[in-house]
């Protein structure tokens, strides 16, 4: 059974590269969102197991989402895909939930490597 999952970017191109990465074998119903508000609306109203989430966004930045998603207690697994490498934020993002921090651009190796990391492929 395909696992839901929401890419959160608010680039086009990162969201499409994202996709594109994603391993072959990774059985997965994708939807994405451009920006926070978006996203949390579709973690309201469908089931989604995965969020692969961008942090500098306009309307809700990445953190207001994790930090939606821990208040609400949000049943899902979240990858946060950023070029915002600093160490007090990847500290800050773990700390709100965060399965893993993969640099932007996320490249199909690194991707595999998570993904096969916490078994969802």
């Amino acid at each position: 059974m395909a696992l839901s999952v929401l890419i959160c970017d608010d680039s086009l191109l990162a969201r499409n590269q994202l996709k594109k990465s994603l391993p072959a074998d990774f059985d997965a119903s994708i939807v994405t969102a451009s920006n926070g508000l978006e996203a949390l609306a579709i973690l309201r109203s469908q089931e989604i197991g995965l969020v692969f989430l961008d942090l500098t966004m306009p309307e809700l930045d990445g953190v207001g989402v994790l930090e939606a998603i821990k208040a609400d207690a949000m049943d899902c697994l979240v990858i946060v895909v950023s070029a915002d490498i600093q160490p007090e934020m990847q500290k800050r993002v773990m700390e709100l939930g965060a399965l893993a921090f993969v640099r932007k651009p996320a490249s199909a190796d690194k991707l595999a490597e998570v993904l096969r990391k916490y078994g969802l492929i």
